[in-house]
C-alpha cells in the first residue's frame, strides 16, 4: 500500500472558493473538438492570476489537489456520456510530493463520477521551474501507468527549452502563444515552429499551438503541419460551460503530423 506524502496531512486548507472555466482545443485533422482545458477562475468569474495570487506556499499542494477534483467533477457533469473528448488539467510538478499517493484524490474522483483515466491529460506549465528533473519523470512514469495524457503547456518560453525533451518525452506539447503571436509576418517564429513540429514527428509527440487570436496566424501554423489548435479566435473560455467553436473552418485536407494521443 502506498505510504501517504507530505501534502496529505501537511498541506494548508484553502481559505477561498474556486470553480472552472473551459476552452475548446480544436482538432483540424477531425474537423471536431478533440477536447477542453479546464481553467482555474473564482466563483464569482475572477479571472487565474486573481485566483493563484491567493495560494500561499503551504496551500499548494491542497490546491493543485482540488483543482484536479473540481475539474474532473464539472467535465463528468457537461461531457456528452456517450463522447470521446479530452479533460485537460493544469498541474503543479512542485506541489507534488509522491506521485503514486498524490493521485488518490484524483483516481477517486474519476471512479466516483464514472470519468474515464484515458480522457484525462495533465499538463504542466514550462514556465514553473522544476528544481529536480528525476522527481518530474517519476511523476510523468506514475500517470502513463494510470493510462493519462502527459502534455508540457508555454512550450518554448519557459526555463527548461528543449532540455525537457531530453530528460523525457511527453505525449503531447503547447506552443506558447509568445511564439504564435504574429507568426504570420514574422520568418524567426516560422523557422522556429517548423523546427519544433520536426522535432515532435520525431519523438512522436503530438503537437498542439495555444494563443491563436487571427485567421493569418491559423493558416501559417496549419501549413507547418499542426493539427490541434486552441484560442481566442476559436472559441473564449466559458465559466462552468463547454463553449461551441466560434469561427467557421473551410474543410481541410488531413496533415501528416503525429497522431493525437486517444
Amino acid at each position: 500500500m502506498t505510504a501517504p506524502c507530505e501534502g496529505c496531512h501537511s498541506g494548508v486548507k484553502l481559505d477561498f472558493d474556486f470553480s472552472m472555466a473551459f476552452q475548446p482545443i480544436y482538432d483540424v485533422g477531425r474537423e471536431r473538438v478533440w477536447g477542453y482545458e479546464a481553467l482555474i477562475r473564482g466563483t464569482g468569474g475572477e479571472g487565474a492570476y486573481a485566483m493563484l495570487s491567493r495560494v500561499s506556499a503551504e496551500q499548494r499542494y491542497r490546491f493543485d489537489q482540488a483543482c484536479r477534483v473540481k475539474a474532473i467533477e464539472l467535465a463528468a457533469r457537461l461531457f456528452p456520456a456517450d463522447g470521446d473528448l479530452k479533460l485537460s488539467i493544469n498541474f503543479m510538478p512542485n506541489a507534488v510530493y509522491e506521485p503514486a499517493a498524490c493521485l488518490r484524490a484524483t483516481l477517486a474522483a474519476a471512479n466516483r463520477h464514472g470519468f474515464p483515466k484515458s480522457a484525462i491529460m495533465f499538463e504542466f506549465t514550462e514556465d514553473e521551474e522544476v528544481s529536480d528533473p528525476t522527481h518530474l519523470t517519476r511523476i510523468i512514469t506514475e500517470y502513463r501507468k494510470h493510462g493519462f495524457v502527459t502534455a508540457i503547456d508555454d512550450f518554448g518560453a519557459g526555463h527548461a527549452g528543449l532540455g525537457l525533451l531530453v530528460e523525457f518525452q511527453p505525449d503531447l506539447i503547447k506552443i506558447d502563444m509568445k511564439i504564435v503571436r504574429g507568426i504570420d509576418t514574422s520568418r524567426a517564429r516560422q523557422a522556429v515552429v517548423a523546427g519544433i513540429v520536426g522535432i515532435a514527428r520525431t519523438l512522436d509527440i503530438t503537437v498542439l499551438a495555444e494563443g491563436i487570436e487571427t485567421q493569418e496566424e491559423f493558416f501559417v501554423l496549419k501549413a507547418a503541419g499542426i493539427r490541434l489548435f486552441q484560442g481566442y479566435w476559436f472559441a473564449r473560455p466559458a465559466f462552468e460551460a463547454l463553449p461551441s467553436i466560434g469561427v467557421m473552418l473551410p474543410p481541410v485536407v488531413r496533415d501528416h503530423g503525429a497522431a493525437a494521443p486517444r
